[in-house]
């Protein structure tokens, strides 16, 4: 085999790990951007404009590439389920915890989803938890417990407590997700990639409507220039472009690669949270991360 030819035959995967780093720095990213957006904008206003200028483009997108933008009748169901699940979940309940924890805190105990995957797909899978994977759920566990630990270390009970909200919020989206994980994969959705990713976000963000008309209110007068910069990246790069790279990346690379490549997020979400936010990045926050991230391993390979 010729050195073009095995150049060749190297450039898929090649191609599946660029796209891959595309999602994981996107979304990882997104943790310090969400809380300078919190600076300017209302908690859940904002998410209504990022969300119509997600799914417009993706419409755009799906139409352009010729996919069929309606669901099928018989996955409406589905669709709702997945949707509350998968996008709700981080529109929500995700941004409550922001509130009270660091970005960097909320991004380590985020990505604990894997392990909880692991515990519900037991009941719903009939997918037995091995030695290793019950391991994981504990490192993963460890991890959280330890970042707790530092705030009743670091202020005494009145720390910890004021940072127990935001710990149950960021959990609660984690287990959501894990779920909606499982859901899929025990009830797929029949529908192409990018029209199901518009019309979950469309779905997901309902409830934000509700909650950001109902006790909101908005002056645009008070959105700066990095308000309205960081808008543009929720809309365009955390939601439209990480999830179509995320797609992309499955069909290119083994979906057991994809998903321990995925464990670079909560990586670049602590260290761009402390580069962009100033927020301390100590040895407890660095060796809660190793142990979540080994908890993650585990349970994926178990």
């Amino acid at each position: 085999m010729s050195a073009a030819t095995e150049a060749r035959a190297a450039a898929p995967p090649l191609r599946g790990f660029a796209f891959l780093g595309v999602t994981a720095f996107a979304w990882g990213l997104n943790w310090p951007v969400m809380k300078l957006l919190m600076r300017d904008w209302p908690p859940y206003a904002f998410r209504i404009f990022a969300a119509l200028g997600a799914v417009g483009l993706l419409m755009a997108v799906a139409r352009a590439q010729g996919d069929g933008l309606w669901p099928r009748r018989d996955q409406w169901g589905r669709l709702v389920v997945s949707s509350v699940l998968n996008v709700s979940a981080w529109s929500v309940v995700a941004p409550l915890s922001l509130f009270w924890l660091d970005a960097a805190e909320a991004a380590i105990i985020a990505y604990t989803m894997p392990v909880w995957a692991v515990v519900l797909a037991w009941p719903v899978l009939g997918e037995r938890p091995t030695r290793r994977r019950v391991a994981g759920l504990g490192l993963g566990l460890s991890g959280v417990t330890l970042l707790m630990a530092g705030a009743l270390a670091g202020g005494g009970w009145a720390s910890l407590w004021g940072k127990l909200p935001g710990a149950a919020a960021i959990l609660t989206t984690a287990l959501m997700f894990a779920g909606g994980a499982v859901f899929t994969k025990r009830w797929p959705l029949q529908m192409a990639p990018v029209p199901l990713v518009a019309w979950q976000i469309a779905i997901g963000t309902l409830p934000v409507w509700a909650i950001a008309l109902g006790f909101e209110s908005l002056d645009f007068s008070r959105v700066t220039w990095l308000g309205w910069g960081c808008l543009a990246y929720v809309a365009v790069v955390a939601q439209c472009a990480a999830y179509l790279a995320w797609f992309r990346a499955l069909r290119i690379l083994p979906a057991g690669t994809a998903a321990i490549g995925s464990l670079m997020i909560p990586v670049i979400g602590v260290f761009s949270s402390a580069a962009l936010l100033g927020e301390p990045l100590g040895v407890r926050h660095l060796v809660a991360l190793v142990l979540t991230l080994g908890g993650v391993v585990l349970a994926a390979r178990g």
